[in-house]
């Protein structure tokens, strides 16, 4: 009341009336405010979408029960993605019976039978209906059409391992079923193969690197880890191919991983292969890096060229870091781990420092695609007994064993690698 009557005394009418408008208008703004942050963006602020409540469905299979559930598995895209607002390598895996693969082994022909489980005999599904949910906000879902025109005129190319051509069948074998026959090929080769989208005028290429840096184990591979050299200050003779490139996605873990230290050889291959250092395993795997990212940094235009790197891809060979004493490695394996931010051995921390702090000093902006975390929960994603060893499908004798025959560090298809280009598609 004080306070009225000084104003009444002092203040003219107008003056008190712009008083109380202003005082209005501001609690509005507040207002609309906070109703963006759960509807859109204002300012340039952007926020993840909140879920629906939604009931829950139940799905039986054999005698347990999966629940599915709406509220877990959000269909609204309309929200843009925006990487800065939203942590993608933090999570869970949600049951959803809605989602439907975009192709199968079967309907996809680029599928390498190394990655076809059902086809080679996997009998349940379960694994396919696993969908990604990040903490903090929703992955947008995966659009054949909407990612054939974000690489339109343009290559993208997958270098890397064998995991990485996992994530290249993937890739394809998303987008070609919205393909008309007539309008997309594939070439095959032992080093570098091309799937083209002729209507879209686009190139989706692998070109096989499993070092990054050259080796002698390259072209003509030796099994024998031991036999295996590193060149890991050279480059050129592969990265020559990579240049005039759009879109590049990097990735090499699983050939450094023989259990033994790596031998490492400057220069050229002289004096029969000898001359060689031998390293820890991390050690010649961050001087690989560096040289890449030396060859990134002094070549790439980043006005023509993105540049993205994929994480380890973890195995699954100790069934004792998920709590499974009575299994053999991902044997059997139905479900993922539930267990929050669960780490095998399978996942090398010294090695994921290296990519980190390599990356983290490149001039080049590298976009890391952290796929470890959310793919170590998946144990259950393997090609184990359902894949091919030195080209041929396993014998029932080998079936029998699987101690020394699953494979548990391939990833069927479709499967696991859907998700990652699910998150590249995101990024693009």
């Amino acid at each position: 009341m004080g306070w009225a009557k000084y104003a009444r005394g002092k203040l003219s009418l107008p003056v008190i009336t712009g008083i109380f408008c202003a005082l209005a208008f501001i609690v509005l703004l507040y207002t609309e405010r906070i109703t963006t942050f759960s509807s859109g963006s204002l300012f340039g602020i952007k926020t993840c979408p909140r879920r629906n409540v939604a009931k829950i469905k139940k799905h039986h299979i054999g005698n347990r029960e999966l629940k599915s559930s709406p509220l877990d598995n959000p269909t609204d895209d309309r929200f843009e993605f925006d990487p800065e607002e939203c942590s993608l390598n933090t999570g869970k895996w949600v049951f959803n019976t809605s989602i439907k693969p975009f192709y199968t082994d079967r309907t996809c022909p680029y599928v390498d039978r190394q990655y076809s489980c059902s086809k080679n005999g996997r009998n349940d599904s379960d694994y396919l209906h696993w969908e990604w949910k990040p903490d903090d906000c929703m992955l947008p879902r995966f659009d054949p059409k909407v990612a054939l025109r974000k690489i339109q005129g343009k290559r993208i190319m997958f270098v890397g391992d064998s995991i990485q051509r996992n994530m290249w069948e993937s890739f394809v074998c998303l987008v070609q079923s919205v393909i008309p026959e007539s309008q997309k090929s594939m070439k095959s080769g032992p080093v570098h193969s091309a799937f083209t989208a002729k209507e879209y005028n686009a190139t989706i290429e692998f070109y096989w690197a499993p070092f990054l840096v050259e080796s002698n184990t390259d072209i003509h591979i030796k099994a024998d880890p031991k036999q295996r050299i590193i060149k890991v200050d050279s480059i050129a003779e592969r990265a020559k191919q990579w240049l005039g490139v759009d879109i590049l996605v990097f990735n090499t873990y699983v050939w450094w991983m023989s259990g033994l230290k790596a031998k490492a050889l400057w220069g050229e291959f002289a004096n029969g292969e000898e001359g060689y250092e031998e390293f820890d395993t991390a050690v010649s795997y961050t001087l690989a890096l560096r040289t890449w990212a030396n060859w990134i940094d002094s070549t790439i235009d980043t006005n023509k060229t993105k540049v993205f790197f994929t994480s380890m891809s973890p195995t699954h060979q100790r069934n004792e870091d998920w709590g499974n004493m009575n299994g053999i490695k991902c044997f059997n394996e139905t479900r993922p781990v539930t267990k929050k931010e669960h780490w095998g051995a399978g996942s090398k921390i010294d090695m994921m420092k290296a990519v980190t702090d390599v990356i983290g000093r490149m001039k080049v902006p590298v976009t890391v695609l952290n796929i470890t975390q959310l793919s170590d929960y998946r144990i259950d994603g393997h090609a184990s007994l359902y894949g091919e060893l030195g080209g041929k499908l396993l014998t029932d004798k080998q079936k029998a064993d699987p101690l020394h025959f699953a494979d548990c560090i391939h990833w069927c298809l479709p499967g696991v690698p859907d998700s990652w280009n699910r998150m590249l598609f995101a990024y693009l």
